[in-house]
């Protein structure tokens, strides 16, 4: 009698048994591994440059997740290709090495910074982790040690390391660490320019050892070394006020005919655009770390029509999530399209972003998702009159 060797059925019990070098397979296992290849196609690592997003398609994904930002899209798409096709191509002994594409993007807080790395490594299926700057301090002091930041890409790839060393590091608050003065300093900076210095031969490329679960090192700990030259690092930082340093590069508020031939090629709504290294410069990070963030790009400040854009228009726009919230417990949610303007004028007047659009999401949503399930409520239509009444405390009756 012949038998599946995955599953044991006999070859009575199924209507195929096909024959391999040493066993068999019946028709329901090669259904089963059919489907199972099918649903981890998009979500396996690609093994090849063929394989690999080309730049294009990256933006395209990031179109379906991210409203607007075109330039950092763009900047960030080619900048990643270029990272993995690098890892593919090391083997091509030409004598010219391809150094890696780390990139910096400098935008206000709550316009997507973060969102951007996120989605690409979602899309690449390749660990990711996000580091918050403000904790890191130099080696010996109070605080994580910068090398703790790998100890968390390994954590996210459940301590596979060569999966860790193919995958994307997002630095928060990069601006947070800015050198106190223009000159180096002549006493301990330890949470700046300190940290700063940590940060180069991470970020450059270097066998480091780190502690399995982080901490402090000492002599008698096993370490796990990582390899960080085919690691990508992002970084994003606010850099409140380095606008008004760019103005003043361009001489935005000098009187006279030069000037106004400069203030023509000068885009006012967003400075931002011309931001170049020296104004990183200016801002406290110090030249050697610049020089290995050579991708720089900016993010627009959100606008009304985008924050619109972002409620309702992505693949998990808040209203989408909210809605799939209250449909697991049977309810049909809808809104009044009033609702959305309402929602958006109060986010854009709290000046955090497409953060904002999700506390008052949040405040508005809370005590519908309180009472209505259980209720045998199977649609409910949040209206004006409504939003109005939980956010802006309005007396509110029904019509």
């Amino acid at each position: 009698m012949k038998y599946c060797s995955f599953c044991g059925k006999s070859e009575n019990q199924t209507s195929l048994l096909m024959k391999g070098n040493d066993g068999y397979i019946c028709a329901e296992c090669l259904e089963l591994g059919k489907s199972f290849i099918e649903a981890n196609k998009e979500k396996a690592f690609h093994k090849n440059i063929s394989d690999l997003p080309k730049p294009a398609e990256i933006k395209a994904f990031l179109d379906e997740y991210v409203i607007g930002q075109e330039n950092a899209k763009e900047r960030i798409s080619v900048a990643v290709y270029n990272h993995y096709k690098r890892i593919f191509c090391q083997d091509i002994n030409d004598g010219v090495e391809v150094e890696k594409s780390n990139c910096i993007i400098v935008g206000p807080s709550g316009v997507g910074k973060t969102y951007i790395a996120k989605t690409i490594a979602k899309m690449l299926d390749v660990p990711f982790t996000i580091v918050d700057c403000t904790s890191l301090t130099q080696a010996g002091y109070v605080g994580d040690d910068v090398e703790t930041i790998l100890v968390r890409l390994l954590q996210a790839s459940d301590y596979d390391v060569e999966k860790a060393q193919k995958g994307i590091i997002f630095i928060d608050e990069i601006d947070k660490i800015g050198r106190k003065g223009a000159n180096p300093s002549i006493t301990r900076d330890v949470s700046g320019e300190g940290v700063q210095q940590a940060l180069l031969k991470i970020i450059e490329g270097s066998v480091v050892g780190v502690p399995p679960q982080g901490g402090r090192k000492h002599p008698d700990q096993p370490l796990i070394y990582i390899d960080t030259k085919n690691i990508l690092f992002i970084c994003g930082g606010a850099f409140e006020g380095i606008d008004k340093k760019i103005e003043s590069r361009y001489n935005v508020h000098t009187i006279g005919f030069k000037s106004n031939d400069d203030l023509k090629k000068f885009n006012t709504e967003n400075p931002l655009r011309h931001i170049s290294p020296d104004d990183l410069k200016s801002f406290g990070i110090i030249p050697e770390l610049i020089g290995r963030l050579p991708v720089i790009t900016y993010m627009d400040n959100l606008d009304k029509p985008a924050l619109r854009k972002i409620l309702t228009e992505p693949k998990n726009a808040l209203i989408k999530q909210y809605k799939k919230l209250f449909l697991m417990d049977g309810i049909d949610l809808s809104f009044d399209k009033k609702v959305y303007d309402y929602i958006v004028d109060r986010a854009y007047d709290s000046k955090v972003g497409a953060r904002g659009l999700r506390i008052i999401m949040e405040d508005l949503m809370t005590k519908l998702m309180f009472e209505l399930p259980g209720k045998g409520i199977t649609q409910y239509k949040v209206t004006l009159k409504y939003a109005k009444k939980i956010l802006d405390d309005v007396e509110y009756k029904e019509d």
